[in-house]
């Protein structure tokens, strides 16, 4: 079976979110000392591809752990939208090529192609975003959960993470960030896991997600 990981490497010297620390990684164990290894991990919650419940932003609202098993696994979508510019809105036209494949779809990911800026200081600048008509048929379409290969759902420079809240404020759909190889995906729908670490009252997690069975064709 070909599986496409869509995840970033957890390392040290990765990109996180600006004004959080980046994780590390603190011998616990040894193999000279000890006869094995362990590491003791430190990292913020949002750390590389990660998604976000609505506990995220709201203490009343679903954390990450009360989630059913069944919520991060389902049919997914690549919305094409890489030939955008810095600045430029995500709208219906993107999605409108895929007719009934977007109503089927339990994900809609968003492939910007701003992945290729990981690593760089570009990440961090005025990546494409959905503008609110197509965040409201997100809000309708009762999705499992919608992803992006950039570092947040609003622009980098709305601190108040408007889309963020109109989102977890009407519905349980997750947001996923950060991930990667999008363009790899097609365009037609495909098998989709995206499995985060099951943490009492998670506001958010790493994530591995990965795609399978793409391009219409059934893996053996």
């Amino acid at each position: 079976m070909k599986v496409i990981d869509l995840t970033h490497t957890i390392r040290e010297s990765m990109p996180v979110y600006p004004g959080t620390e980046p994780p590390s990684f603190t011998p616990a164990n040894t193999y000279e000392k000890d006869g094995f290894k362990e590491t003791r991990l430190a990292m913020f919650s949002h750390t590389g591809t990660h998604m976000d419940p609505p506990a995220h932003l709201f203490s009343d609202r679903t954390p990450l752990d009360q989630y059913r098993a069944d919520q991060f696994i389902g049919k997914a979508l690549v919305i094409e939208c890489s030939e955008l510019g810095e600045g430029e809105a995500i709208t219906t036209h993107h999605i409108l090529p895929y007719g009934e494949k977007v109503n089927e779809a339990d994900f809609l990911l968003f492939h910007t192609g701003w992945d290729r800026y990981w690593g760089n200081d570009a990440y961090f600048g005025d990546y494409p975003c959905v503008d609110f008509e197509v965040l409201d048929r997100i809000i309708r379409g009762g999705y499992k959960g919608i992803g992006f290969d950039a570092i947040g759902l609003d622009p980098i420079a709305d601190g108040n993470l408007t889309r963020h809240k109109k989102l977890f404020s009407a519905c349980d759909t997750l947001n996923i960030e950060n991930l990667t190889n999008l363009g790899s995906c097609g365009r037609d729908l495909f098998d989709f896991a995206c499995l985060p670490l099951k943490i009492e009252n998670s506001d958010g997690a790493p994530i591995r997600a990965i795609a399978w069975n793409v391009g219409g064709q059934k893996d053996s």
